[in-house]
């Protein structure tokens, strides 16, 4: 496994739930996918932007610099079903991409949201 890059980030719930005070729609729109926003019922939780402004972060830090994503190009998925965390990068068509595995680990305590995300390199073709 050839690691390409690690990255985390801690965010403070409510340095984000003062945000959300100040602008409800305005920071869900600009961060949230389509499928985040989805899940409508949570858009005025600050932990569940908490945790996706904390992967997503992490996951910059981790892409950075082979890749720049935006906001928009990640999609986090919690915990469902039973199954792991996963979180999806969806670059523009025009930006070439071979990556491998993206492993994230999100944790709360409290007043913090902490995560880390793993990016592997995509394999070599002949």
């Amino acid at each position: 496994m050839c690691i390409l890059g690690i990255g985390v980030d801690v965010v403070h719930v409510p340095r984000i739930a003062a945000l959300l005070r100040r602008y409800p729609q305005r920071l869900a729109s600009r961060i949230l996918t389509p499928q985040e926003s989805a899940q409508s019922h949570s858009l005025i939780d600050p932990t569940f932007i908490a945790v996706r402004w904390a992967v997503k972060e992490a996951a910059y830090k981790a892409l950075y610099p082979h890749h720049r994503p935006t906001w928009k190009d990640l999609t986090y998925k919690g915990l469902e079903n039973g199954s792991k965390p996963t979180l999806l990068y969806h670059p523009p068509s025009d930006v070439p991409v071979n990556l491998g595995d993206i492993h994230i680990s999100v944790s709360h305590d409290g007043e913090y949201v902490f995560a880390s995300v793993l990016v592997q390199a995509g394999r070599e073709r002949p």
